[in-house]
Formats: structure tokens, C-alpha cells, sequence
């Protein structure tokens, strides 16, 4: 365990700038992750209350003529 652990440290944690860069690559998959998780969380349990699931109801089925 030791030898992956000082591997990771000389890869990623030892340079100030791959330092930074793993701070910002990581940053970003986990936004990533976390809105989508979240946003499918919020779907699934506002199911049937969401504007694109009660569309149809609203909108009036009217065929315009045209008079020209």
C-alpha cells in the first residue's frame, strides 16, 4: 500500500501545478456528478408536477386558417 500511495503523491501531489490541476479536474467530474444525480433526484420526485409532464393538458389544440 505504501507504493501506490507514494506513487499518487509523486504523480499528482508533489509539484504545486499538478497539484492545482488535479484540484481542478476533480472539481469539475464531481460538479458534474453531483448535478446530475441531483437533477434526476428532483425529476424523479417532482414526477407528474413538471411543466413537461403536464404540457399536453395546457396547450390548446388550435389549426390556424390562413385567409390570404
Amino acid at each position: 500500500m505504501a507504493g501506490f500511495s507514494t506513487t499518487v503523491y509523486n504523480a499528482l501531489f508533489k509539484r504545486t501545478s499538478t497539484f492545482a490541476l488535479t484540484v481542478a479536474v476533480s472539481a469539475f467530474f464531481f460538479e458534474r456528478t453531483f448535478e446530475l444525480i441531483s437533477e434526476s433526484m428532483f425529476n424523479s420526485m417532482n414526477k407528474g408536477k413538471l411543466w413537461k409532464d403536464i404540457k399536453h393538458k395546457n396547450q390548446l389544440n388550435v389549426k390556424w386558417v390562413n385567409i390570404w
